[in-house]
């Protein structure tokens, strides 16, 4: 069982972070700097309203570059039968949710990390601010990385399920958002500890909730 729950991680990962002509990992990483290039022209050369709102942008950048590829975290397996498939081998939805989730994140939580050091320098951040984004990021990209496997198998085989998986995102992950940059402004160790909370909630409803919903997408 662990051999064939490795190989759908392996699966996993590769189709999220290549993603043929979807651009893979690297259409959310690209995303994700220009909102950072683009928001000191939004705002001018003021340095210190830079700084002291540079954590937030990253944030709300961070979530619109994990809800990029929402449309192929769960539906392409659902319409080619894939769950019925790993069914058959004995594979519940449960744990194939709980991969897809790990796999999610690892396409796009630790490269949004790496992007955070440009982006925190082009909207001058300093050391100290950056550390507290980095480990806001941490603590809080698995929470995002839940949140969009859950609304993805929640919205798999609806009409116009791709603009409600959107409309669902972004309320469900408003605390993270709050939490996470909030951290900035608390000195950090409280915020960060109320965004992995957060997250480590979301990782623990999502694979029952998610592979709920694909059962009955199924059925």
């Amino acid at each position: 069982m662990s051999g064939a729950l490795l190989s759908i991680l392996k699966r996993d990962l590769g189709l999220l972070l290549l993603g043929g002509r979807r651009g893979g990992a690297t259409l959310p990483l690209l995303f994700f700097l220009a909102v950072a290039m683009l928001f000191p022209f939004a705002v001018g050369p003021d340095a210190p309203l830079l700084a002291r709102t540079g954590g937030g942008v990253i944030w709300v950048a961070a979530l619109l570059a994990a809800i990029l590829p929402l449309d192929r975290l769960i539906e392409p397996d659902l319409e080619q039968g894939m769950f019925d498939q790993w069914a058959l081998r004995g594979i519940g939805e449960e744990a194939v949710i709980a991969l897809r989730v790990l796999a999610h994140w690892l396409s796009f939580g630790p490269p949004l990390m790496l992007a955070a050091l440009p982006a925190a320098a082009l909207l001058g951040l300093d050391a100290a601010h950056l550390r507290t984004v980095e480990l806001g990021l941490l603590a809080g990209t698995p929470g995002l990385a839940a949140i969009g496997v859950m609304v993805a198998a929640l919205t798999a085989g609806l009409r116009g399920g791709a603009a409600l998986a959107g409309m669902l995102v972004i309320p469900l992950a408003v605390p993270l958002l709050i939490f996470g940059a909030g951290s900035l402004a608390s000195g950090g160790s409280s915020g960060i500890a109320l965004t992995g909370a957060v997250s480590l909630v979301l990782l623990a409803i999502t694979p029952f909730a998610a592979g709920a919903a694909v059962r009955a997408a199924r059925g």
